[in-house]
């Protein structure tokens, strides 16, 4: 059969969702949603101190209830192999090294008996002290070995110090960010079934072939004795990049009970076993010439992790290529408390990070007497500050100055708390955003079908993010057919190796094993006839991957707001947000413009409302649920615009595709902080921004 050669080009065209109708009819499944027979419930119990062990179980009270099968705990467990991530290594000790962690699983043939049970079952502990004070000089604050993923832990270029002090204008401020919290719509959820000697899983995460090899080493199976599927999933943020409790706990009842199990995380329990957010403080110095030419930048981050997993936020990180400087310093520090594993979250990193950079630019901007987009432009690097690496695209300027035109930034009055409505003072902000642009090795496969159509299989998730639907649009224009003669499975491990949905490098990875599997397919296709059970070609780019050139890869962003402040309730409300991006070709424009308005949305929700807080005396957050760890809603969302300019970068990966679910909320933060002391004349270094800190700072509309 020959190729049909008048097909348009799909990628590039807006495109309905395929699974839409799947989903909001009830026939998509989720993880927590697939009928088996025999099939039971396990609840899990977590911890109710800060630190200590356990001392008992009263598992046999609980035993005798109705439709009780098992009750899990550390004396009775499967015995788990170290898969290198200690979170996984669920009821193998006594010890409880925070609040909220797993103590036992109570597994029944309902749920709601499942969680009778779970609430009755009595589990008393020998307390110790914990410690969950999080502070720049806490005495255990140390030097990590590097920061996420494998960044180094520190850069020194110059002297910094020396600089500074030759500088005209310095500026030198502290910048903090509260504990954050992951929160997908769907909660972590598993169902295990184990046939024989083999487990099939069905898992809610980014990537089943990674969370395949965490349940391999964990339970020491062969690779062909594990199969997870992840269909579809309801979000993630980071969250699900990696096995989390339900699959190992799921997986380990399922085996004891010798029927199928189904774990299902509470929003409660999200708050301490899913990863989240670390807090951070955050000191930085820039120093410059009166014309706002930056010749030092200063960049020492703060943040903790646990006794159990080390992780380290590469918080600083971003500020080792963002703008051109001579001399520049970026720093990590961390300490180890009694809390849960901080890990990954929307823009690890570059999320926090950006909110000190870009609101002590803004800082630096004022100082000078430079208007703020002027000021990023005249420091635009010509190569990466750190390495010196020449960029693959950096397109941050064009964004910027077409940003600047359609927010009409132009007719902005420089001077902080003129403009006013009423009782509401109004101010503009600005921020630049950036994210990595990265690539990973990853297979896929295609097969000619003998009816003409095609079926391409990679083991990509959808998380909510529209891959399914850009992977068959990118599969069809390699085969140069219409999509709807494309089938694109995804969620299947059994599909070979593939890169999760994290990193922003879900698509940029995945398209490129697609199209080389759907060209080669043409070829073999072209040399002779489709049998019975079709022509099926595998692509494999792990060796082009690894041969890519060394250059510095990243997408980029101009984040612009508008904030009306009442300086005497303290409310702050984003008025209008406009986001310009460059992010390689954008495969379906309807998808990614919805991707994009999400991260803003969440860099909103950031910058005025998130915030998980801790309390000291019981090393628990008081407010672990959705009424009092607040995100934005419909009312707080203002109206959101997105664009990007036309950006050809084929050093990422052939198609030119960049990843974009992270690098909206980089910058959008700082755009509102910068903003709102426009409005006011007053900084606002902490997030959020809350009444309180806004009343304290006691601004007064200025009347003259």
């Amino acid at each position: 059969m020959t190729v049909i050669e008048k097909a348009e080009q799909q990628v590039g065209t807006s495109t309905t969702r395929i699974e839409a109708v799947d989903k909001v009819t009830g026939a998509a499944r989720y993880a927590g949603e697939y009928p088996l027979d025999e099939l039971a419930h396990g609840v899990v119990v977590t911890s109710t101190i800060g630190r200590g062990r356990v001392a008992s179980v009263g598992a046999d009270e609980i035993l005798a209830m109705p439709g009780v099968i098992a009750v899990l705990h550390h004396g009775n467990a499967p015995r788990l192999h170290d898969p290198g991530d200690a979170t996984l290594l669920l009821l193998q000790a006594d010890t409880v090294p925070h609040q909220g962690a797993v103590v036992a699983l109570v597994v029944a043939s309902s749920l709601e008996q499942a969680r009778a049970a779970a609430e009755a079952l009595v589990v008393t502990y020998d307390e110790e002290p914990h410690d969950v004070g999080f502070t720049a000089d806490h005495p255990k604050m140390y030097v990590p070995d590097h920061v996420n993923p494998a960044f180094d832990t520190e850069t020194v270029i110059g002297d910094v110090d020396a600089a500074t002090q030759a500088a005209e204008v310095v500026v030198d401020a502290t910048y903090t960010t509260p504990t954050q919290q992951n929160n997908a719509m769907e909660p972590h959820a598993t169902t295990a079934t184990w046939h024989g000697d083999h487990l099939t899983v069905f898992d809610s995460n980014q990537g089943a072939a990674s969370v395949k090899q965490s349940i391999v080493k964990l339970f020491g199976l062969d690779q062909d004795q594990v199969r997870v599927l992840s269909e579809h999933v309801g979000g993630g943020f980071g969250s699900k990049g990696t096995a989390r409790a339900p699959v190992v706990l799921a997986s380990m009842a399922a085996r004891t009970t010798e029927r199928p199990v189904r774990v299902a995380l509470s929003r409660q329990q999200m708050f301490s076993l899913v990863g989240y957010r670390t807090p951070t403080i955050q000191q930085m110095r820039l120093a410059a010439g009166r014309d706002g030419t930056i010749t030092a930048i200063d960049h020492l981050a703060y943040s903790q992790t646990s006794t159990v997993l080390e992780f380290a936020e590469q918080t600083a990180v971003i500020s080792r290529m963002m703008y051109a400087t001579e001399t520049l310093r970026s720093r990590h520090r961390l300490v180890a408390l009694d809390v849960p594993t901080p890990r990954w979250m929307r823009a690890p990193g570059e999320a926090p990070g950006s909110f000190a950079l870009e609101s002590a630019i803004d800082e630096l901007a004022e100082a000078c007497g430079v208007d703020p987009i002027e000021l990023r432009i005249r420091n635009e690097p010509t190569t990466e500050p750190e390495s010196g690496l020449a960029f693959s695209s950096r397109s941050l300027v064009a964004c910027l100055r077409e940003g600047a035109q359609r927010f009409g930034w132009h007719d902005r009055d420089p001077r902080p708390g003129i403009r006013q409505d009423g009782r509401w003072l109004l101010g503009t902000g600005v921020a630049a955003a950036t994210y990595p642009a990265r690539t990973a090795p990853s297979t896929a496969a295609a097969t000619a079908e003998p009816d003409g159509r095609f079926t391409v299989r990679v083991t990509a998730s959808d998380i909510g993010t529209g891959a399914r639907t850009a992977l068959t649009l990118v599969a069809a224009d390699a085969l140069g057919v219409a999509p709807g003669q494309v089938t694109v499975l995804i969620g299947d491990s059994e599909f070979g190796q593939a890169m999760i949905a994290g990193g922003s490098m879900g698509m940029s990875s995945w398209t490129w094993a697609v199209t080389d599997a759907c060209h080669e397919l043409l070829v073999e296709r072209a040399q002779r006839e489709i049998p019975a059970d079709g022509i099926t070609v595998t692509a494999d780019t792990a060796a082009k991957v690894k041969a890519m050139s060394r250059l510095s890869r990243h997408s980029f962003g101009a984040q612009f707001a508008e904030v009306a402040v009442d300086v005497r309730t303290g409310e702050v409300r984003v008025r209008r947000m406009l986001g310009i991006f460059a992010a390689g070709r954008i495969v379906n424009p309807l998808t990614a413009r919805s991707q994009l308005i999400g991260g803003m949305t969440m860099g909103l929700s950031a910058a005025l409302l998130e915030e998980a807080i801790m309390d000291s005396a019981s090393g628990d957050y008081v407010n672990h649920d959705l009424a009092g760890y607040h995100v934005a809603a419909h009312a707080d969302v203002p109206s959101i615009e997105v664009g990007w300019v036309d950006e050809v970068d084929h050093e990422v990966n052939p198609a030119g595709v960049k990843g974009i679910g992270e690098l909206g909320i980089v910058g959008a933060p700082a755009a509102i902080a910068n903003a709102v002391w426009h409005a006011t004349g007053v900084r606002q270094r902490d997030l959020p921004i809350r009444p309180d800190r806004v009343i304290d700072t006691h601004p007064r509309p200025n009347t003259a």
